[in-house]
């Protein structure tokens, strides 16, 4: 798979993006042909923090992780523990897809450990437990008073309909402290 590595205000050294090649290397194992698509790591400081950004698109699912520590080298190495996570969690979900329909194909190789044993996440990691639901009108209203509400409600995110073009948006506070605006493509 290549990658596009590219810094924020950091200088991507030689030996960083080796290392960063190296780490990304290992999540080849779990697929059965090279990925045909373009992933993207982010290296950053914010506020003294390393921040590394591995984002990796497939077919029916994005892979992303990003880890925040004081050491850029070690927040490489918890981003790609999290996607490996992902991609065992996402296979195991797949497989047993694959098996209720009968299918002997997997779109992941199967990962066996020295000891003959695939390697699965527990069943408990699969279930999602929804404990709250909420219904309410959407006002409409621009970006900036969404924001304002955001704030004003004490959330991270806030839905709403835009007044520009009478779509459901989203605005989130991100950990910058900016804020992002999603919209509907």
């Amino acid at each position: 798979m290549n990658y596009s590595i590219r810094g924020q205000q950091i200088e991507v050294t030689e030996a960083l993006r080796d290392y960063v090649d190296k780490k990304l290397s290992r999540l080849d194992k779990y697929f059965d042909a090279p990925l045909t698509s373009d992933g993207t790591v982010t290296l950053s400081v914010v506020r003294g923090l390393h921040v590394v950004e591995v984002t990796i698109p497939l077919t029916g699912v994005m892979l992303r992780a990003e880890d925040r520590s004081d050491d850029m080298y070690a927040s490489m190495d918890a981003v790609v523990d999290k996607l490996e996570r992902q991609i065992r969690k996402h296979k195991t979900k797949v497989n047993r897809k694959f098996r209720q329909e009968g299918s002997l194909k997997s779109l992941f190789v199967e990962n066996t450990a020295g000891n003959g044993h695939v390697a699965t996440l527990d069943e408990s990691d699969e279930e999602l437990e929804l404990v709250r639901t909420k219904r309410f009108d959407l006002k409409p209203m621009d970006v900036e008073e969404a924001i304002l509400q955001m704030n004003m409600v004490g959330h991270n995110f806030f839905v709403f309909t835009n007044i520009d073009n009478q779509e459901v948006n989203v605005v989130y506070k991100r950990n910058d402290g900016k804020y992002g605006l999603i919209e509907k493509a």
